[in-house]
């Protein structure tokens, strides 16, 4: 064969591999989105089924929860429902009491302050507990067999059952009967939104043990970067960028809309429901790759 030849070959094996490339990494593109949707549907459904596959064992759970952190005290199962109202009333005493806060607005400020703050504690409560979820009922799975993936929904569902009825009185009594559907309807739509995020914090909380020990110092920055003790308008011009790349804030101004009729924006959706569609797959996925090896690590 001569050198002419063999040059056209090559040059034509070259230009069809040039040729099919875009086709392949359109395949490869495409793949991935497939594979990533399939996740995220999983992420999503995988949950609510575990748990009501077993339901019996995750309401046990949660029965055993109660009564651990509340047993020996006289007003039992009751103290669940009075640590965020004391939690509250101690904020309002040193904002409303002490500096005498007043915001400019049609909007009370210990309204303003209870509705959004409800809300948060919530969310806290669920993000920190999720943390630790995994070392806490180690006890229940390292030398058994355990459904293993019940466990970070466990702090989310009984967070959720106590603080429903939280925020039904309190949203009842500083607004009115009529946003009682609402306040159900904002912490039902809060436990969909932390799901992914239960998961992902179980597994970083077990494997990287120094988060555990910043976590609580992130908790309250965001909490003072969150419009939670004062409306959105009095931040400072220069730290507006906070409101925006913080999901929380975005939560907070759609809670204040929906019960007291205060200011939104599509933007305010966007973002939450953004990050929301983008760890749910994800998470999902890497807890049960990581379930094997959990045991392991303890």
């Amino acid at each position: 064969m001569s050198l002419f030849s063999k040059n056209a070959i090559f040059n034509g094996a070259k230009y069809i591999a040039d040729l099919c490339y875009p086709i392949k990494l359109m395949m490869t593109v495409f793949n991935f989105i497939k594979r990533y949707l399939i996740a995220t549907g999983v992420g999503l459904w995988g949950p609510f089924q575990a748990a009501y596959t077993h339901r019996y064992l995750l309401f046990l759970l949660m029965k055993r929860d109660i009564t651990t952190r509340t047993s020996g005290t006289l007003l039992g199962d009751a103290w669940l429902l009075f640590q965020p109202a004391l939690q509250i009333l101690g904020f309002w005493f040193l904002l409303d009491i002490v500096l005498k806060i007043k915001f400019p607005g049609g909007v009370a400020f210990v309204d303003y302050f209870l509705i959004g703050m409800l809300p948060w504690l919530f969310i806290a409560e669920v993000l920190s507990r999720s943390l630790n979820v995994l070392t806490e009922f180690g006890g229940l799975y390292q030398r058994s067999v355990f459904p293993v993936i019940i466990l970070p929904i466990l702090p989310l569902f009984l967070s959720t059952v106590l603080y429903v009825l939280v925020m039904v009185i309190t949203a009842g009594l500083l607004e009115g009967v009529h946003t009682i559907p609402v306040a159900v309807l904002i912490i039902l739509l809060l436990t969909l939104w932390l799901m992914p995020f239960c998961y992902l914090l179980a597994i970083i909380g077990l494997f990287l043990k120094d988060v555990g020990q910043f976590f609580p110092f992130l908790i309250t920055v965001t909490l003072y970067l969150t419009p939670i003790l004062y409306m959105p308008a009095q931040m400072p011009e220069p730290m507006h960028w906070v409101l925006v790349i913080n999901p929380i804030a975005d939560l907070m101004a759609l809670i204040h809309a929906s019960i007291q009729g205060l200011s939104w924006s599509y933007a305010n959706i966007l973002w939450p429901f953004g990050l929301w569609l983008l760890l749910l797959g994800p998470a999902w996925v890497l807890f049960r790759r990581a379930e094997p090896h959990i045991r392991e690590m303890l």
